[in-house]
């Protein structure tokens, strides 16, 4: 047996090949591309993103879904920037589709740019400005010989659409909720209001809950973006919980696109839950909250600015978080393959 013939063996020539390097935040995936996928066209993000599920969805499929992804994984496609003054874009991409922003994507782009050296690791804070689907983001990695502690960003405008909503479910009952924008929509409801334990062994049916409760609010109380219809989405639905480890305050366990369950504490759910806790009175400019996931990983989340948006009060929310690159891979895309394209099972 020979197995450097392995290492030096290339595919044929009509294979397609996809790089990628992969990093997590908090535990929630991201793969970031880094050649193969096609560049998508259009004169902004948001453009870029229809293209690419226009035009070139199998690369989604390809690489998010199985057998070289798996129901929850997370990717990241960098763009050129819309803005003369931004870094570059991003679009995030997961099993059901595209997103409109992604927190934890921020924090573990940024780090990878880093540690990579695709841009300089200078000591102190590096700051960027990243173009999203949902608007400018503007980033800062703090870095120490060479390592990123960590990465705060302040997120686009969030704000509520409502409070104390109530919605009827199948099989569960009524279940109250609040709906937020913190980049993404999302429906936020107290698990202990409706009997819901938040713990890892109860996933599944937080997978089930979470979907049923998705579409029951879409159906009830659509959420609204003020400027643009492609943002007016429900996106995911997250359970707040009771704390379950030292220095955090609270607990937030996403389920958003298709079933997926997010790993980190979701940087965009942090941000509209900081929208709803400015909303209430409860928190203040510069006051920071400790948000943990269902494993226990944990966000911090402020309100960096308050502002005014479409119509609503709005507040800048800041997300600080850290992420640890993980992995490199070239994946291959063999034509003869009957499922070249990826599927997916839950």
């Amino acid at each position: 047996m020979n197995l450097a013939a392995i290492d030096s063996w290339q595919p044929p020539a009509d294979w397609l090949r996809i790089r990628v390097i992969d990093a997590h935040t908090g535990g929630e995936p991201l793969r970031i591309f880094l050649d193969g996928f096609p560049p998508p066209q259009g004169e902004t993000v948001l453009a870029r993103r229809s293209d690419c599920l226009a035009r070139l969805d199998r690369y989604r499929t390809a690489t998010m879904w199985e057998p070289r992804g798996h129901a929850d994984m997370y990717g990241c496609l960098i763009v050129p920037p819309e803005r003369e003054d931004s870094d570059f874009g991003v679009i995030f991409t997961h099993n059901e589709g595209y997103s409109d922003m992604c927190g934890h994507g921020i924090v573990a782009v940024c780090t990878v740019l880093l540690e990579t050296g695709a841009v300089p690791a200078v000591d102190g804070e590096v700051a960027f400005r990243i173009d999203s689907p949902a608007g400018l983001i503007r980033a800062w990695a703090e870095v120490d010989a060479g390592e990123v502690r960590s990465v705060r960003f302040y997120n686009v405008p969030s704000f509520v659409q409502c409070l104390d909503a109530s919605v009827s479910v199948p099989e569960i009952g009524e279940v109250p909720f609040d709906l937020a924008f913190g980049g993404a929509w999302y429906a936020f409801v107290d698990a202990a209001a409706i009997g819901l334990s938040t713990d890892p062994e109860n996933t599944t049916q937080m997978i089930d809950w979470g979907r049923r409760i998705k579409a029951a609010v879409s159906d009830s109380v659509p959420p609204q973006h003020p400027f643009d219809a492609e943002l007016s989405t429900l996106y995911g639905v997250i359970f707040t919980d009771q704390p379950r480890h030292a220095g955090s305050d609270t607990r937030n366990v996403c389920i958003f696109a298709d079933g997926e369950v997010d790993r980190s504490p979701t940087g965009t759910g942090v941000s509209a839950r900081v929208a709803i806790a400015a909303a209430r009175g409860e928190m203040s400019q510069g006051q920071v909250r400790v948000y943990e996931s269902v494993i226990g990983s944990q966000f911090e989340g402020s309100v960096a600015e308050v502002a005014e948006f479409g119509g609503h009060a709005a507040v800048v929310p800041q997300v600080r978080g850290r992420a640890s690159i993980c992995g490199r891979s070239e994946f291959l895309l063999d034509p003869r393959d009957p499922l070249v394209d990826g599927f997916l099972l839950r």
